[in-house]
């Protein structure tokens, strides 16, 4: 059973409790899975009856499905054995979760071993590892996130269309922009999983959504974004639709973010550690630490906010998305947000992850980068009260703007690479690879309008 319950915060039943919910409950199948590198949820189907194996033992799963990229081939890791060997599921008993529209059906994450001990290029460890940096220091990570995501209805002919196809409904949430009660079905589903679902709305592009639900403890909050993503793909095909979490789906239309929300609190009385009265502006020293920390490490955690290719194409002047490395009070054109609440509000928000980032390793990456900042008193620089985008006078570093210069970033990052380790970086690194060179030998429909007619 998870060793780690009470990093989610939130109840670790016993196996005794999880049988008696599974009877009263009429739960006949069990979904065992875990998100692997890439962000994608893996996992297996079983009877009720193997839940002794499931929070025992474990269940086997090969070891290279950690290193399958997106092309199904299997990338080679120096740090994975050659002969395919198994590695292990064991259930978290704080992630039991029945899902309401799956009937007969539970759902459970695992954790990842490997010959008996922690899985070292499993996101979640990862995440949990730096958590336990953390409490070390006295501090609790608390985050939350906001999932953007577009939704298409799927035509006869394979293709598909906007759910909705008007311009301006940005902050609007009526009948017209869901036909298909679809946003009602995710907070229901959501809200009876657990979830402290907080709002949901139609996003500033045709066909785009925003989903949000309370801060909690970080993992938990990893555990619910990846959960969210792959879960609102199933209900979505319940209802002939399509759910993407891409960056930029279409040429035509926006971006999605993945804005994630931090803040550091007491282990023991909850106090959000991040507010001080006294402080410049509210915040207290260890806060401004850790945006300096974030500051710092912008170019090195790039990689881990922006996971694909198709995520660069989002950062462009006046989108929502960051292009210069800088913070600010409450200014959507810098990379880290601090919002004008107080008190137990007080928070930062990251602004740079795309939608397509894996929970896991994007929340890891900000508190090693973070870490950095509270252990060295990394002082950030003066903040930005201009529009960054076009304030020439403020800009002064960009993110990486490709795939492969965000890698190269990541792997020039001493502290970053110490901190993930050298086996999550060789295997999610050697993937990144796999991906970019895939693209660079794809001809693109830009490529054949533009060039075909006149060459």
């Amino acid at each position: 059973m998870c060793k780690y319950g009470n990093m989610t915060g939130k109840p670790s039943p016993s196996l005794d409790e999880i049988k008696r919910a599974i009877r009263e409950n009429d739960i006949q199948m069990l979904r065992l899975e875990y998100t692997d590198l890439l962000g994608i949820n893996r996992g297996k189907l079983m009877p009720s009856a193997m839940v002794d194996e499931i929070f025992g033992e474990g269940i086997a799963f090969c070891l290279s499905s950690l290193s399958m990229s997106f092309d199904n081939s299997i990338v080679l890791s120096d740090y994975f054995p050659e002969t395919n060997e198994d590695m292990k599921a064991v259930g978290c008993a704080s992630t039991f979760t029945i899902l309401p529209h799956c009937e007969h059906t539970a759902l459970i994450l695992g954790d990842l071993y490997f010959n008996g001990q922690p899985l070292l290029q499993a996101p979640r460890e990862f995440l949990k590892n730096m958590i336990r940096k953390y409490r070390a220091l006295g501090l609790e990570p608390v985050a939350a996130s906001e999932l953007e995501f577009f939704v298409y209805d799927k035509l006869a002919d394979g293709g598909v269309k906007p759910y909705t196809n008007q311009p301006c409904t940005c902050y609007q949430a009526n009948r017209r922009l869901d036909k298909k009660r679809f946003l009602y079905k995710l907070s229901n589903s959501f809200t009876k999983m657990g979830y402290e679902v907080l709002y949901m709305n139609h996003e500033y592009y045709p066909g785009q959504f925003e989903l949000n639900w309370k801060h909690s403890k970080a993992l938990n909050a990893a555990d619910q974004s990846a959960l969210f993503k792959y879960l609102s793909k199933d209900m979505a095909e319940e209802d002939d639709l399509m759910v993407t979490y891409m960056a930029k789906p279409k040429n035509a239309e926006g971006g999605s973010g993945c804005h994630f929300h931090l803040s550091l609190g007491d282990p023991e009385t909850g106090e959000n550690l991040c507010n001080d009265p006294k402080g410049d502006k509210g915040l207290s020293q260890v806060m401004l630490y850790f945006i300096g920390g974030l500051i710092k490490h912008a170019k090195g955690i790039s990689v881990f906010m922006a996971p694909t290719v198709n995520c660069y194409k989002r950062y462009q002047p006046d989108s929502f998305a960051p292009v210069f490395i800088g913070w600010g009070y409450d200014n959507r054109s810098t990379y880290i947000r601090v919002p004008n609440e107080r008190g137990k509000a007080t928070r930062v928000e990251l602004r740079a992850a795309s939608a397509a980032s894996n929970p896991y390793l994007a929340l890891g990456a900000i508190l090693a980068a973070g870490l950095d900042g509270i252990e060295n008193k990394i002082v950030p620089p003066d903040a930005i009260t201009t529009d960054l985008y076009h304030d020439t006078s403020q800009q002064t570093e960009r993110l990486p703007d490709t795939l492969s210069g965000a890698l190269a970033a990541l792997e020039a990052d001493e502290w970053m690479t110490q901190y993930a380790g050298r086996e999550l970086i060789d295997a999610f690194g050697k993937l990144k690879r796999c991906e970019i060179e895939g693209y660079k030998k794809y001809v693109t429909d830009w490529e054949w309008d533009t060039y075909s007619y006149h060459i």
